[in-house]
């Protein structure tokens, strides 16, 4: 996508990120060191309407078997296989995304209601953050935002705001979606998945949850927005002190009626795949089915040639193969921990240590500990292919819902997107934007507490009335 000049590189190459896959080696390092000081055991499982369950009176310990040191390179591959089905699924829509990208339909959408925005700068912070969120919420977008943050900047600071407000924009709306994540393929249909939950199950109190991250993280940056606008000594600039959008909003691109049949396709592509997910019960291999069809048909609308669409498809799919490799190799944390049989015993701990605490407490308790996960393995469909495996049993076990312990996932993962340094896309935004980490961290922490104070109250009620269906 072209951008306008703004001397982003100097700050780009400043960016320090910690590698995730240096520390999930590390966690797997110590998870087969686990496996010679933890004494082995396993749990009896049930099958109940047709998904395995804990028999939480079946715990028994069972003659050590410690994983060898060649084992810890070999879980790799075997968390690959094992993970295969959620990899794949994720390199395909990732390479649908390519292909909607190559369009031009997006980016034409983005600078289309940027313009009409120009003079009405309160519409601006409510219409696009409610873009990005549905963006995140839906789709999975997070990478993906990257290059709108260089023209939501610009604009934010031609309307008499700040560089932070613009980042925010983009940054915090896309992290609102992802926290919700109504129908995010990559985090909640995943973690659905291993949950052994009907795929996109419990839509309607992540739409409340939603509306209510929605409202206050608006009414957050638009507070702010509005304090730059008044005295513009509050706002912080980055790179982008003295630009403006002009340059932007007098380009040429144009949103076409072809740009609009292929955003309608995908809508409809929305609609199918509810309607799929409740009548027939579609999972992944459906859904995966569904996107590579839908890519396809916009790349035909929008004229693209059959090598360009491959081509594009094959530029998503590499965008996500990180991510995708991710899933594999947090997998093989589970595979040591299973093959050393420690895992039931992890559990049996666990669930003496909490049993004598209340069902509430015990959902935020897994809240807390995805949220300190997320440190580590900032991928969400990483985390849930890490952490679900542990936490769906560990929920039968302590009377939580499954459907807890995954909104407890995605609070845990959504939240983090906008503060941890771990995370690669969103980091890059931030160098991007010219703005120091502390500096956003300074500016966001009010927010966080207030989206973790929502959270906390989510999974509360949640264990309250049973949210499921199970």
């Amino acid at each position: 996508m072209a951008q306008p000049e703004m001397n982003t590189k100097p700050s780009l190459s400043k960016v320090k990120e910690i590698n995730v896959f240096v520390l999930l080696f590390a966690v797997l390092a110590i998870a087969v060191v686990l496996t010679y000081l933890i004494p082995a055991g396993e749990y009896g499982r049930v099958d109940v309407n047709g998904r395995s369950v804990v028999d939480p009176q079946s715990f028994q310990f069972i003659e050590s078997s410690p994983v060898k040191p060649l084992g810890l390179v070999n879980s790799v591959h075997t968390g690959m296989e094992e993970a295969a089905g959620i990899i794949f699924f994720v390199l395909i829509i990732g390479g649908t995304f390519g292909i909607l990208t190559a369009t031009g339909a997006i980016e034409a959408l983005i600078v289309t209601l940027s313009r009409k925005l120009q003079n009405q700068e309160k519409w601006l912070i409510p219409i696009m953050m409610f873009f990005f969120a549905m963006g995140g919420s839906l789709m999975g977008m997070a990478e993906e935002t990257i290059p709108y943050i260089a023209i939501m900047i610009p604009l934010a600071v031609a309307l008499g705001f700040d560089a932070i407000t613009g980042a925010a924009i983009v940054l915090v709306g896309a992290s609102v979606g992802f926290t919700s994540a109504i129908m995010n393929p990559f985090t909640v249909g995943v973690a659905q998945g291993i949950a052994e939950l009907p795929t996109f199950s419990g839509a309607a109190y992540r739409i409340a949850v939603f509306a209510v991250m929605y409202i206050v993280s608006v009414g957050f940056v638009y507070r702010y927005a509005m304090k730059v606008k008044k005295d513009r000594s509050h706002g912080f600039f980055g790179n982008f002190e003295g630009k403006d959008a002009s340059e932007l909003l007098r380009g040429d691109i144009v949103l076409t009626t072809r740009h609009k049949w292929i955003l309608g396709c995908f809508v409809v592509n929305f609609v199918v795949l509810a309607f799929g997910v409740i009548k027939y019960g579609w999972y992944i291999t459906e859904i995966a089915g569904l996107f590579l069809l839908l890519g396809i048909v916009i790349g035909l609308i929008g004229k693209l040639s059959s090598n360009t669409i491959v081509e594009s498809f094959m530029k998503g799919a590499s965008g996500v193969i990180a991510g995708a490799l991710v899933i594999g190799v947090a997998r093989a944390v589970v595979v040591v921990l299973n093959e050393g049989h420690i895992l039931d015993t992890i559990l049996y701990y666990a669930a003496a240590l909490i049993n004598e605490i209340p069902a509430t407490l015990t959902a935020f308790g897994m809240l807390v500990l995805q949220t300190v996960i997320s440190f580590i393995v900032p991928s969400g469909s990483g985390m849930a292919a890490l952490t679900m495996p542990i936490m769906t049993p560990l929920a039968d076990l302590v009377g939580v819902t499954r459907q807890t312990a995954v909104l407890a996932y995605q609070f845990g993962d959504g939240i983090s997107n906008i503060f941890i340094p771990t995370s690669g896309y969103f980091m890059a935004g931030l160098a991007i934007a010219g703005i120091p980490w502390m500096r956003w961290m300074k500016w966001i922490l009010p927010l966080i507490l207030l989206q973790y104070g929502i959270a906390i109250a989510a999974v509360v009620v949640a264990q309250l009335i049973g949210y499921g269906p199970f």
